[in-house]
């Protein structure tokens, strides 16, 4: 006999399940919990996804996300707005600034070139990225830029970066590197796929010369 569930019920499930990473066991969980819960906490998610849909934004400069027209990074006095690290999404930003080592601001492209999924260069923010550094240049010709490619280690991400590499290539004083890859810390060589091995070695530092 099958189990009639309320609609409302089941629309909130199904609601969850549309949620990334989150399968039909896991939406009838959530679901569950929040019937189970207080009223008060419901109401509370939902104040919360109505005020990020209203209030937050794209920052005017990274195209990181924001309650303001510029980002708290790009608004750093201490963050050099030379060194521009290029990610694919804002939770990038997030992971990199949890490593406490850079010290730059970011670019965000929003994804990677796919054509499978019909995505081009013209609908990421590569040409911002480049009025982005041009503006700079304008204000100061001698200055020197860093430019970090952070795009995620797929094959769209390698196509992403080797496209922002070109369409660069006629901006003067500007260095362009791509994040290094390898095996983790704490990891089996022997466990390791083929191209992190191929990284490993390509990337490998020297201990003595």
């Amino acid at each position: 006999m099958s189990i009639v569930l309320a609609k409302p019920v089941k629309d909130l499930i199904e609601e969850f399940e549309k949620l990334p990473g989150i399968g039909p066991k896991s939406a009838a969980r959530i679901a569950y919990y929040f019937l189970n819960a207080p009223e008060q906490r419901a109401e509370r998610l939902a104040e919360n996804l109505i005020k990020v849909k209203k209030q937050i934004v794209n920052c005017d400069i990274c195209f990181n996300l924001t309650d303001k027209k510029v980002c708290d990074i790009c608004a750093d006095p201490e963050r050099s707005p030379y060194q521009i690290c290029v990610v694919e999404e804002p939770l990038d930003v997030i992971a990199i600034e949890n490593s406490n080592v850079f010290k730059g601001v970011y670019h965000v492209l929003g994804g990677v070139i796919s054509p499978l999924a019909g995505v081009g260069p013209e609908d990421l923010r590569i040409e911002q990225l480049k009025s982005r550094i041009k503006e700079l240049e304008n204000k100061d010709p001698d200055i020197s830029f860093e430019l970090i490619i952070a795009t995620n280690p797929t094959m769209e991400g390698e196509a992403t970066s080797m496209y922002i590499l070109d369409y660069l290539k006629d901006i003067k004083n500007i260095t362009i590197s791509r994040l290094a890859r390898g095996l983790p810390t704490g990891a089996d060589i022997e466990y390791a796929d083929y191209m992190t091995l191929k990284k490993s070695i390509e990337n490998r530092i020297h201990m003595r010369d």
